[in-house]
């Protein structure tokens, strides 16, 4: 398992970015040479996790959960095939991270990968697809189609900062006891509610908003189905 490239954006205008003056840092590029991740700090103030990388509109983007975008390049290549063998560079889909040998939708929430000699990251949700994302992609019904697909990546915090490059090794160091995934996670909070009550598996792991979500819906339910889904 390995990092196949490391990619940060540079804010570029959009018509429908929500970042100031309709800027989105969405088109991600690989780097070259060594790039530090850190904690950037609360949602709404921080923005990537990665020196360099753009994060343009913080109301939705952006902050401690939300550090790092992780995309397997197998997925990738799926996604070529579904859209007629056009051409996905890494980077294509604004992760920061492009991986091999990792399954990065199927990622656990609240598993933990080591990359490089320093890095230590957690998965906390999947990625909800936007209007700029499918501005960027300029397919058809994107949102619609990615959402059907549940192919998320995921979304990672850091819990110890360290500098990264290309071609680094990743290893899973932690994988929690339950089996809610990235994957799981999305499709529980956009098209299949009744799956929500199996979040709460993941505890304090979760996205925050993820796990509001689902303890609102227990919540809603009166508790009946606190344990569905396991």
């Amino acid at each position: 398992m390995r990092l196949l490239s490391v990619n940060v954006g540079r804010p570029t205008p959009s018509p429908s970015a929500g970042g100031p003056g309709g800027l989105t840092g969405i088109d991600k590029r690989p780097v070259e040479g060594d790039v530090h991740v850190t904690d950037p700090g609360a949602k709404g103030v921080g923005g990537s996790g990665l020196a360099g990388d753009a994060v343009c509109d913080l109301r939705h983007h952006g902050g401690s959960d939300q550090a790092v975008y992780a995309f397997a390049r197998e997925e990738l290549d799926a996604w070529q095939r579904l859209l007629g063998g056009r051409e996905l560079a890494n980077g294509a889909f604004g992760e920061n991270l492009t991986t091999a040998g990792i399954d990065v939708s199927g990622a656990l929430i609240g598993e933990r990968w080591r990359v490089g000699d320093e890095l230590l990251l957690e998965v906390t949700s999947g990625r909800i697809p936007c209007r700029t994302f499918a501005d960027h992609i300029a397919e058809e019904k994107w949102i619609r189609r990615f959402t059907e697909e549940a192919v998320t990546g995921a979304y990672l915090r850091v819990i110890e900062p360290g500098t990264i490059r290309a071609g680094d090794p990743v290893e899973i160091v932690h994988r929690p006891d339950h089996r809610v995934t990235a994957s799981l996670q999305f499709r529980a909070v956009t098209t299949e509610r009744t799956l929500l009550p199996s979040l709460l598996a993941a505890a304090s792991a979760l996205h925050p908003e993820a796990l509001r979500k689902a303890r609102e819906y227990v919540a809603a339910a009166g508790g009946r189905e606190a344990g569905a889904g396991h």
